[in-house]
Formats: structure tokens, C-alpha cells, sequence
């Protein structure tokens, strides 16, 4: 797996400790989301619609560090919007290294080579670069030509200077296994650390809402890709577990364990968690982990959560699984992910129609299109381009 032995010393440990510790509910991955606006509009992303203010608000370095120590994850994801706008961002990067803890800086790399001066490379660092394939597929998801060939040559900018560098990619309907397999042979050949992928979720607030993939789609998806893995010029190596490769081909029932995955933003600490924006806020890490009503969220459990395979809510799962059984995913990660035959039962649906909560022995399917999309709000990119307050201006939508 393409993930230093450092680091994975320094989770195990920290895992380790919990489970000594007899804690149920603990954090892996911080996402810290320091602001939503961005300098693309991709079709699959609904983080930017924000009315304008809210797009032009900042999370302060005071704030942003006061979340990594609350919540104490020894991994902290820094999504957005695009976090290269923030003007203050090398100094929370820099804040959280000097914590020692693991921080990947999610970008499109628009902005890299105008500000990776004010960075400095360290074990603790990573440019996790947006890539959802090779060039034409990749400016389609993101609606922008050119993006592909400017996130390549800041990879090789990044990668010149000594710093780590992986790749996220996130996987729609109507990907082509070929394509999606030569795309990884093309981020190998880069020379990133890793792969991180993962089958995109249903954002209701995303512009276009066929892109998205439903779970038995996924699963025949990735099942496709991952027989095409052998014979490749490279390994692929992946920035994730290896059960949770597994289990994007179907090969493990997991349940989403979102408290592993907590996010704060600028309106606090998310219930329950990255992708679901509309269910509430707490006030503190604490009230998060404690006061969340966590059974009502899931596969099964809330018709939203029933086509999610995203890794900020199963990873979780696949580690502690993989802590609970060493030798299973031993042998997972030696072989890699099963493509052949029968795949894991799935979790049952006990969500009844109309209910408010799960209601025992209401074993029905509820598909995704019953669901009723969240109220839309409107951002500056609808009526104009946002100018922000460093200079950055955001994309208009096409």
C-alpha cells in the first residue's frame, strides 16, 4: 500500500491506544474544512452553493488549530472549497505539522505553483491532488478545460521539491474500466506516493445528479477494475486500507462508522458527517461524539446513506476491521481485492417509508430518486464570478 511505514506506526499506535483504553467511538481523520469556496464548479460537487457571504467567510488559524487538538485524530484531511484561496492556510498547515499530525491538503492544484513556496516538506505533509482521470475526463468532471495538464505539472512541481504527493479520485456513472485502469497506470507513472478513490456520493446540492453511481453499480465497477490490475507496466498503490479496497468490490459488509471521519467547518462540527450538510451542527467535538444519534444514520438506517460506499465513512470500518482481524486482512492485502465470484449480502433495508427513524422488521428498499432533494441556496457564481478578498476569483458554473 502506498501509505509510509511512519505513518502507519503512528495510527496503529493510536488505534491501539483506544482500544486499550476501551473507547467505542474515536476519531481517525479530521476533516477540516477552513472555507467552501472554490475556483471550479465541478458537476458533481455541491460544496460550493453557499449563498455569498458564506462563501467569502474564512476559518481562522486559531480555530482550525483548536479543532485538530479537540478532536485529536493523528490524520487531518483539508478539503474545501479549495484550500489554497485561504490566505492563512500555510500557517495552519504549519501548525498542524508541528502537532505531528498527518495532513493532506486537498487541491485541484490550480493555485500550487503560485504558493508552494510557502510551504515546506516534511514526512507529516501531503499535496493530496484532485484527479478524476486522464485529461478528457478529468476536465469534464470538473468542467474546465486545461485543469487536467495544470494538475500534472504541479505534481511534478511538487514532487521536484521533496514533498509527498497523492492523488484523489472519485469514480461516476459511466466510468469505463479501461479508461479508469490506464488512468491509474498514468498516476504511477507520475510518481505520486498513492492513489486515494472512492465512488462519489449524491450530493443534493451537486448541479447534475446522474453522475452518481448506485452501490450494486459501484460495487460492478471497481470488481471491473480490479481484474484489469494484474499485467500492469506498475503495482498500483493505494493511499487506503486494504479491506476497504475489498470492500468497494463487494467482498465485505460494512456498516459506516461516520464518528471516524468527523468534520468542522465554519459552522461547526457536522452531524453526522463530511457529506451530509443539512442535519446540524454541535457546538463542540465532544457534544459530536456524545449527543449524535448515531443509529440513525447508515446504510438501512436513512435512505441518504443507502448508495454511499465513500471512503470518509467506510475506511473507518475497514481499519478496525482489519485491527479485529489481522489475518484477514493480511491475506486481502496480499492478493488484493477479489474480482470473481459471489459478493457479500448486503446490510438489510429497516427504514419504513415516511418514518422519521429506523422502525425494526420494515424491511423495504427505498431508492435514491425517492429522496427529496435539500433545499438549494444560491452562490455568487449563479448571477457572476466571486471575487475574494486575496484576489481569487471563483468559477462560474457552465
Amino acid at each position: 500500500m502506498g501509505i509510509p511505514l511512519l505513518q502507519k506506526y503512528r495510527v496503529a499506535s493510536y488505534i491501539a491506544g483506544r482500544k486499550l483504553r476501551g473507547e467505542k467511538r474515536y476519531p481517525l481523520v479530521l476533516m477540516l474544512e477552513p472555507l467552501f469556496q472554490c475556483n471550479l464548479a465541478c458537476s458533481g460537487c455541491g460544496k460550493i452553493d453557499y449563498p455569498k457571504e458564506t462563501l467569502q467567510r474564512r476559518m481562522s488559524v486559531e480555530d482550525a488549530l483548536h479543532a485538530v487538538d479537540e478532536c485529536g485524530a493523528p490524520i487531518v484531511s483539508i478539503p474545501g472549497g479549495e484550500p489554497l484561496i485561504h490566505k492563512e492556510m500555510p500557517q495552519i498547515v504549519a501548525g498542524i505539522v508541528a502537532r505531528k499530525k498527518f495532513v493532506y491538503l486537498c487541491t485541484n492544484a490550480i493555485l500550487l505553483a503560485k504558493h508552494i513556496e510557502d510551504y515546506r516538506p516534511s514526512p507529516y505533509l501531503t499535496f493530496s491532488i484532485h484527479l478524476d482521470g486522464n485529461r478528457e475526463r478529468h476536465d469534464l468532471s470538473v468542467c474546465q478545460e486545461g485543469v487536467y495538464d495544470k494538475a500534472v505539472a504541479a505534481i511534478g512541481l511538487a514532487l521536484g521539491k521533496g514533498f509527498r504527493v497523492t492523488v484523489n479520485c472519485t469514480l461516476f456513472n459511466g466510468e469505463n474500466p479501461d479508461e479508469v485502469a490506464e488512468f491509474f497506470d498514468t498516476a504511477m507513472s507520475l510518481g505520486v506516493e498513492g492513489i486515494t478513490v472512492s465512488p462519489g456520493y449524491s450530493y443534493s446540492h451537486a448541479p447534475r445528479q446522474d453522475v452518481f453511481l448506485e452501490r450494486s453499480a459501484s460495487k460492478r465497477l471497481f470488481r471491473e477494475i480490479f481484474k484489469r490490475r494484474k499485467g500492469r507496466k506498475a503495482a498500483w498503490q493505494f493511499n487506503q486500507s486494504s479491506l476497504f479496497l475489498d470492500f468497494l468490490a463487494g467482498n465485505q459488509a460494512y456498516q459506516c462508522t461516520p464518528w471516524s471521519n468527523p468534520t468542522y467547518n465554519l459552522f461547526g462540527w457536522q452531524r453526522p458527517c463530511y457529506l451530509l450538510s443539512d442535519e446540524g451542527y454541535a457546538g463542540s467535538f465532544r457534544s459530536l461524539m456524545e449527543d449524535t444519534e448515531w443509529d440513525r444514520y447508515g446504510v438501512g438506517r436513512n435512505p441518504r446513506c443507502n448508495n454511499c460506499m465513500a471512503h470518509c465513512g467506510f475506511e473507518g470500518t475497514a481499519v478496525d476491521d482489519a485491527f479485529a482481524h489481522p489475518l484477514k486482512a493480511l491475506a486481502v492485502s496480499l492478493r488484493g481485492p477479489r474480482a470473481h465470484g459471489p459478493m457479500a449480502p448486503e446490510l438489510p433495508i429497516v427504514y419504513g417509508a415516511g418514518d422519521a427513524a429506523p422502525r425494526p422488521g420494515a424491511t423495504v428498499s427505498v431508492p435514491v430518486s425517492a429522496v427529496k432533494p435539500a433545499r438549494r441556496h444560491r452562490h455568487p457564481a449563479q448571477g457572476g464570478p466571486a471575487e475574494d478578498a486575496g484576489g481569487e476569483t471563483a468559477a462560474r458554473p457552465q
